[in-house]
């Protein structure tokens, strides 16, 4: 890859879990106060990691009052979990959150994983592969409804899809979305975005139309160096209750200083 055209961006991830809904609008309010730039939630049913029966909201809801209770920062899941979402509804409920925000949605999508969130609300588990190629079924039929629905979005609501399969993941990035998000370090996201870039090629899409975003790493050094192979989103996460967002301060100036902002 060679240095990014996009602007360095800051996310910060609110986990709704094991705390009340006060205080993860309390961290709302605070990650736009600090300067972020987007503020995601996830869409599960049950916490990740501590207690697994602990405090837990659900996500789209979550996402209509952060519309209404935020005026700056853009906002979405990271990621939506697509097997438990009929697609055509999805689009529709991002469509509505994007007019009550009033243009701020990103639409985080992914294939789902958590094999709990499928077995206590219903649905069909199924394995990787029938996960994946069911969300592969379901990203032209978002795009379709979004094309049809009234009264539209105010902007093309950007997609996020999250994960690096090569083979299935990375081509639907490719086909569909203006955000990819993965996990891994340097050598891994340097390899998996040469495969993407593969796939918008066959595509016929320029790679770089393409935000590449992961998780802040160790450091800012090594955030550096994750700027020069093209990853230009950094994500930072918190869990409830405390939502400790003490760093975030410290990589809002870094990114200034990266794009040449004074404050």
């Amino acid at each position: 890859m060679t240095s990014p055209t996009q602007p360095i961006r800051i996310g910060v991830q609110l986990q709704p879990q094991h705390a009340y809904y006060g205080q993860i609008r309390d961290a709302v309010l605070r990650a736009e106060d600090i300067g972020v730039d987007i503020v995601f939630n996830w869409d599960h049913f049950f916490p990740l990691n501590g207690d697994p029966d602990g405090k837990h909201f659900e996500c789209w809801t979550m996402l209509g009052a952060w519309a209404e209770q935020t005026e700056r920062v853009e906002i979405g899941a990271l990621v939506t979990g697509g097997g438990y979402r009929n697609p055509d509804l999805l689009a529709d409920m991002a469509r509505t959150v994007d007019h009550i925000s009033g243009g701020r949605l990103i639409l985080g999508i992914g294939s789902g994983w958590f094999e709990k969130d499928y077995d206590e609300y219903g649905y069909d588990f199924g394995t990787p592969g029938s996960r994946l190629s069911l969300l592969g079924g379901y990203l032209p039929r978002i795009t379709a409804r979004l094309e049809k629905v009234n009264p539209p979005p105010n902007r093309p609501i950007p997609v996020l899809i999250g994960g690096g399969g090569e083979r299935k993941t990375l081509k639907y990035v490719a086909q569909h979305a203006s955000i990819w998000h993965a996990f891994g370090g340097l050598d891994t996201l340097t390899h998996k975005s040469a495969v993407l870039a593969e796939h918008c090629r066959t595509a016929g899409r320029d790679p770089r139309e393409i935000e590449r975003s992961t998780n802040v790493p160790r450091d800012q050094e090594a955030a550096a160096k994750l700027v020069e192979a093209g990853i230009t989103m950094f994500i930072i996460s918190a869990s409830g209750p405390d939502y400790d967002l003490s760093s975030v301060a410290s990589w809002v100036a870094w990114r200034d200083e990266r794009n040449g902002i004074r404050r």
